[in-house]
């Protein structure tokens, strides 16, 4: 019998990410006031928590294509690529061409998604940017370009998932 899936979104997990980013974008941004303080060429996007929880989300996505491309290899081998390529970004570039000789910009690419390729590659490099000390790097406009993209970003995953994956 063949493999079933439930899609790109098939995870319990996914509704609550889902879940989250909502409430994190409804956040009334007078509860950050706390930024108030920073200088504006310093000063985080008041929501730069949606952007951190989106990159978490999309990390758990990219794990869940691995796996499930990788399926019909023994679970060590499985278990041993994902512990080599344990980063989003060795798992975007190099885990991914291993499997499906291209990386998963140029695959967004090839399916018409470069506006997304490109807004994925900014917020991994914010994100990193973030999380070294540089919270300006995740701007106002950073977060809006998140959102406003969101849906296209969707749809991206879905048609590169079924594309590498089945439906």
């Amino acid at each position: 019998m063949p493999a079933a899936f439930m899609g790109a979104e098939g995870r319990y997990e996914d509704y609550i990410y889902l879940q989250m980013l909502q409430r994190e974008w409804e956040r009334p941004v007078a509860e950050f006031q706390t930024f108030a303080h920073f200088a504006d060429a310093e000063r985080p996007s008041a929501r730069a928590a949606l952007v951190l929880l989106f990159w978490g989300y999309f990390e758990t996505r990219i794990e869940r294509l691995h796996r499930t491309a990788m399926r019909k290899l023994p679970q060590r081998v499985l278990d041993d690529q994902l512990r080599r390529y344990s980063g989003v970004g060795s798992r975007l570039n190099d885990l991914y061409k291993i499997f499906f000789g291209t990386n998963y910009s140029d695959d967004l690419r090839g399916h018409g998604f470069a506006a997304v390729a490109d807004l994925l590659n900014d917020i991994h490099k914010r994100r990193n940017e973030f999380s070294r000390g540089k919270p300006q790097a995740i701007s106002e406009a950073v977060v809006n370009a998140l959102v406003e993209n969101l849906k296209a970003e969707h749809e991206a995953w879905i048609t590169v998932y079924n594309s590498r994956v089945g439906s």
